[in-house]
């Protein structure tokens, strides 16, 4: 009976890390999904993606908080080129920035000059590939 229990468990755990969360983003009369990790707690957020050699193509990070900030992104330690855009708690993309890696101090402050209450971070040049930008509408999907 234990091992029917632990391989239902297993199974349930499997078939959940499979169901990564995304965005949908409405660009051109057709959606665009980027399968997200969310950061969502301070620390989550502090890290990013720091130190990551890869971020495959269409995935990314969504930090998200509880209210509106206006909190500037930086790359320390950060290896790949990476696209950022700022969205309102309405879903609506106000900003878009490309940043650079920087492996050594003083790196560059990456200050989005709007309010916002998620960032969703993806390799560079993705948005422009896929024709989102200012003013396009982003929801979270599972």
């Amino acid at each position: 009976m234990r091992a029917i229990l632990a391989t239902a468990l297993l199974v349930s755990c499997a078939l959940q890390a499979d169901a990564r969360p995304a965005v949908v983003f409405e660009s051109g009369g057709r959606e665009v999904r980027i399968a997200v990790e969310v950061a969502g707690t301070p620390d989550l957020r502090q890290r990013g993606l720091m130190g990551r050699a890869e971020l495959a193509e269409d995935t990314g990070m969504l930090f998200v908080w509880d209210e509106d900030t206006a909190t500037s992104f930086w790359m320390k330690d950060t290896l790949i080129p990476l696209s950022v855009a700022f969205v309102s708690a309405g879903g609506i993309v106000v900003r878009t920035l490309d940043m650079e890696p920087c492996r050594a101090d003083p790196c560059p402050v990456y200050d989005p000059h709007v309010t916002y209450r998620m960032a969703l971070e993806v390799r560079e040049g993705t948005f422009a590939r896929h024709g989102i930008g200012v003013g396009h509408r982003m929801r979270l999907v599972r």
